[in-house]
């Protein structure tokens, strides 16, 4: 199994790859930093291996480059296209939503209509509550 390093860390001389970038990092003397974000991973590979996987690391960006160009130009029309449809909905939403008028409710039916059980505006029990109220306010 091979020696994994993280970056930031001291290290001997020597070829060192990260498998999350694809890439051969080499170290001229002991004690230098590998290069990095923190927590990235490198393994320490010897020459021959470095020097064998530098074409095969360059043929493979040359083979799948068109492959990243199409992924790119999809996820840049499909995000288009969404950002499209987003922006086209807050549009109707806001066209449906109806205004803010102070005051006004809107679930207690339509103007003029009266209800069934509508109380009397006054009432022995309103008379009442009105009458205690005031005794409240003026202390009594």
């Amino acid at each position: 199994m091979a020696t994994k390093y993280l970056a930031g860390n001291s290290v001997p001389s020597g070829y060192y790859w990260n498998p999350k970038k694809w890439s051969v990092t080499p170290v001229a003397k002991d004690g230098d930093v590998l290069p990095g974000e923190a927590g990235e991973k490198f393994v320490k590979v010897s020459l021959p291996l470095a020097i064998a996987a530098a074409p095969v690391l360059g043929g493979l960006f040359v083979v799948f480059l068109p492959f990243i160009g199409f992924g790119l130009t999809a996820y840049a029309l499909a995000n288009k296209l969404a950002g499209g449809a987003k922006k086209s909905a807050a549009e109707l939403a806001s066209t449906v939503t109806p205004g803010w008028r102070p005051g006004e409710a809107h679930l207690t039916g339509k103007p003029g209509e009266t209800s069934e059980k509508e109380v009397p505006a006054h009432s022995e029990a309103m008379e009442d509550l009105a009458k205690e109220i005031q005794d409240k306010r003026s202390g009594e």
